[in-house]
């Protein structure tokens, strides 16, 4: 985070729903925070969609803490647990990852890219980012950027590389 070459970075870490249900979550976090001295505006918890809603069942106290003091929430794999519109716009999320499943088929299957699509213009209207996974050529990089969606990831990119080799590609 602090390299001048390099735009500020966010970092994302998966979050079981086990950890999700911890009762010290918040302080662990800020533990983890402090001892890398990480700027918690780079840091972006990804949380499945299934996780997300028995979260949202029991108690957001934790989740909406953990916004407030600038750590991004992510709702991972979309569309594939739930996918319910009541939940949808009750998540205190930042952003929703469409899952590879549909992103695999987009410009391919006319019901994967029209569910793709839906799921960005649903996404912005909420406010949300959008991220596709699983990204893995130029024709689906493209329609991605076409459609409007905010950020991809997948092999199009990058193989994922060790922290030394990120700081290589990033640079160069």
């Amino acid at each position: 985070q602090d390299d001048p070459r390099i735009q500020p970075l966010v970092v994302s870490v998966n979050l079981s729903a086990r950890q999700l249900g911890r009762p010290d979550l918040f302080r662990a976090i800020e533990d983890s925070l402090r001892k890398t001295g990480l700027d918690a505006r780079r840091l972006s918890l990804d949380i499945t969609e299934t996780a997300y809603i028995r979260a949202l069942e029991e108690e957001t106290a934790a989740l909406e803490r953990l916004k407030e003091v600038g750590i991004g929430i992510s709702i991972d794999d979309f569309g594939v647990g739930y996918s319910s519109l009541s939940y949808l716009k009750r998540l205190p999320a930042d952003a929703l990852k469409i899952d590879l499943s549909f992103v695999r088929g987009l410009g391919l299957d006319v019901g994967d890219t029209a569910i793709v699509r839906m799921v960005i213009d649903l996404a912005h209207t909420l406010g949300m980012k959008v991220v596709a996974e699983g990204v893995e050529g130029w024709a689906q990089a493209a329609l991605l950027r076409e459609m409007g969606c905010d950020m991809a990831q997948g092999y199009y990119f990058s193989e994922p590389l060790s922290p030394k080799a990120v700081s290589r590609f990033l640079a160069g």
